[in-house]
């Protein structure tokens, strides 16, 4: 796939990074019984190998649970990567699917980024808390709430 332009900061990467994941939300199918979330996993240099968006692959795919499968379909690790998420990775799932953070804690990524943290219409947001707790540093990058709240207005009005 392609690099993050150059050799920018790590601040900036971030910025950049997430504003791709931002962009990829964009192409999500309204559900009202999900968020559209963007996901870019990256190397450490900022390459992206792989991304997603919620529902891509069907009505119950998470934009993570997207990115990681490409991964494993290519055969390319995601040990010690990045993962940038739109919205904070669930941590629990009321379909009975396995929840995002399983599958990152799974895969071996070393950090997570992320824009929003998630709504409690759906289930708490525990994510965060569990990749933490795992070992996992997980960031929040602000400025994309208000984007966040656009791409999912159909469950907030």
């Amino acid at each position: 796939m392609t690099a993050a332009s150059g050799s920018k900061g790590d601040a900036e990467r971030d910025r950049d990074l997430m504003g791709r994941a931002a962009a990829l939300a964009d192409l999500c199918p309204p559900s009202e019984t999900a968020f559209s979330v963007g996901c870019v996993i990256a190397a450490a240099d900022g390459t992206v190998l792989s991304e997603g968006y919620s529902r891509e692959r069907g009505p119950n795919w998470h934009a993570e649970e997207v990115a990681l499968a490409k991964l494993r379909e290519t055969g390319t690790s995601a040990q010690g990567a990045t993962l940038y998420a739109s919205l904070e990775p669930c941590g629990e799932r009321k379909s009975g699917r396995t929840p995002c953070v399983d599958h990152i804690l799974a895969a071996g990524i070393a950090r997570v980024v992320y824009a929003a943290d998630e709504p409690s219409l759906f289930v708490e947001g525990v994510g965060r808390e569990r990749l933490r707790a795992a070992g996992v540093p997980v960031d929040h990058v602000s400025g994309y709430e208000d984007r966040f709240r656009h791409q999912n207005r159909h469950l907030f009005d």
